[in-house]
């Protein structure tokens, strides 16, 4: 009986791939709406979370006040990188040692994605490879943006 080859990287680098493989679809670039932006490696079908991630991370919301005693750099990250109103930060229970390709979403009046209530994401319509994700803010987070 013919033994069965062994993978050289095993069961979690065989799910890995399949991962890749099925949801993998953006990259980071820099992007002409501002700054460095999300963008398709791949066409990208209408009505999936392209961000789907299998790492699961949750926000926490910590008050403003809460925050005002830490140093100006963090506040500065948080600012940044985490999402936020006028009286509350959402921060990565994982930190912000992470990436989190969503936070680099861009601002669009005409949006391909939409931010849904759990936090995830649906594309409204095919994207193209190379096409840049973009969010309408006003809609995801219920407040005007001005830029």
């Amino acid at each position: 009986m013919a033994r069965q080859k062994q993978s050289p990287y095993g069961p979690l680098g065989r799910e890995l791939l399949l991962r890749l493989r099925e949801h993998q679809y953006c990259e980071l670039r820099p992007s002409p709406i501002h700054g460095i932006g999300v963008f398709a490696i791949r066409a990208v079908p209408k009505g999936i979370d392209p961000l789907h991630s299998n790492f699961k991370d949750r926000e926490i919301r910590i008050p403003k006040e809460s925050v005002a005693g830490l140093p100006a750099g963090l506040r500065r990250l948080l600012k940044t990188f985490c999402y936020y109103d006028d009286t509350e930060f959402w921060v990565p229970s994982s930190g912000l040692n992470v990436v989190r390709l969503s936070i680099y979403l861009n601002h669009h009046k005409q949006p391909n994605l939409e931010m849904l209530q759990d936090g995830t994401f649906r594309t409204l319509r095919r994207i193209a490879r190379d096409e840049e994700l973009t969010m309408d803010y006003d809609l995801s987070f219920g407040e005007i943006h001005h830029f």
